[in-house]
């Protein structure tokens, strides 16, 4: 499955639109990892534990968006956006939508 965030792909012809799909997921942390994020916060810098989170629902998302894609018979995923929001304290929904599409070989 090849996944672009552009409207083409360069030097091949989109054959088929099949139309949008999209995945997600919705992910909290640990209460321990939670407590070393808010602590990491008072002295600065990057706070791994939600930036692994993240990374863990970017994956979990795309792959329920290729599985929705393969499903309807597309060979490609065009226009790929991401959209996060928080559902609660702790909690965030990572969202990843695009266009499922057939491209020549």
């Amino acid at each position: 499955m090849l996944l672009v965030n552009t409207e083409q792909v360069p030097g091949k012809k989109i054959v088929e639109v099949f139309g949008m799909v999209r995945g997600s997921t919705i992910q909290s942390k640990h209460i321990g990892k939670d407590f070393m994020a808010g602590l990491k916060t008072l002295v600065g810098g990057e706070i791994t534990e939600y930036t692994e989170m993240l990374e863990s629902a970017r994956q979990i998302a795309l792959g329920r968006m290729v599985k929705e894609a393969e499903g309807i018979g597309a060979n490609a995923i065009v226009n790929i956006r991401f959209a996060t929001s928080a559902v609660m304290q702790g909690a965030a929904e990572l969202m990843v939508y695009g266009t499922a599409v057939t491209i020549e070989d």
